[in-house]
């Protein structure tokens, strides 16, 4: 039997994250995805969700991803939080299996990348050297786009200032992957699908860059994949 979907004018869009009473993350996404025509449904492991009625998931940033997923060792002082990692990898896969169009945003653009097959760093702070380790919510560092990439098209120039609020970054590209922008230190900064045009994902917070042409592209794609998604379901 067909899947029935709900009768609404906008868009259902889920987004992970803590369960956290207070959110910024979760504020600021569900904020500009209501702005930009959007409805957000807040998923954890303390907020449920029917998964079939998603349009669209974007896996946000949070805590560590453990290493044992891509077969590294805890490292010290470092938080993970194992239950978000089972949850937001059972939200991936099954976006990847039904194609439900995608966006990870730092921690959920690694952990993308970890469920295809990828690797990450563990922390990347000791091999930085032309950048800085000081993390900002401002767009204080610069990200080189590829070009022939859906996120070159999206915003239609060769570099944009990003912010930076993390330690670990991706190693080795999953398989199905290809690099969309880097560093200057030459950090992978962005990955999309090659075969499912929906899904990319991003090291930076466009959340917090909302105020910014290049970053609200970014929304703007995810919710238009969104209404094209639901249309032929």
């Amino acid at each position: 039997m067909a899947k029935t979907r709900p009768n609404r004018q906008k868009p259902l869009i889920g987004v992970t994250g803590n369960a956290k009473y207070w959110s910024p993350s979760w504020f600021a996404l569900s904020s500009i995805l209501r702005c930009c025509g959007a409805q957000a449904k807040r998923i954890s492991i303390r907020h449920s969700a029917n998964i079939n009625r998603l349009d669209a998931l974007i896996i946000s940033g949070g805590d560590d991803i453990h290493p044992s997923l891509y077969g590294e060792e805890e490292m010290p002082k470092a938080k993970y939080d194992q239950p978000r990692d089972e949850l937001e990898i059972h939200y991936i896969r099954y976006a990847l299996e039904q194609n439900l169009p995608m966006l990870g945003i730092c921690r959920g653009y690694q952990l993308l990348n970890v469920v295809c097959g990828g690797s990450l760093y563990d922390d990347i702070r000791p091999m930085r050297q032309k950048t800085s380790n000081f993390n900002t919510i401002l767009p204080r560092k610069t990200a080189y786009l590829t070009e022939q990439t859906q996120l070159f098209q999206l915003v239609n120039r060769p570099k944009i200032q990003i912010n930076s609020l993390h330690h670990q970054a991706i190693y080795q590209v999953a398989p199905e992957f290809k690099v969309a922008a880097t560093d200057k230190d030459d950090f992978i900064q962005a990955i999309e699908h090659m075969n499912h045009h929906t899904m990319l994902g991003v090291q930076w917070h466009p959340e917090y860059l909302f105020y910014r042409h290049s970053q609200r592209q970014l929304f703007h794609w995810l919710i238009a994949q969104a209404k094209l998604y639901r249309r032929h379901q």
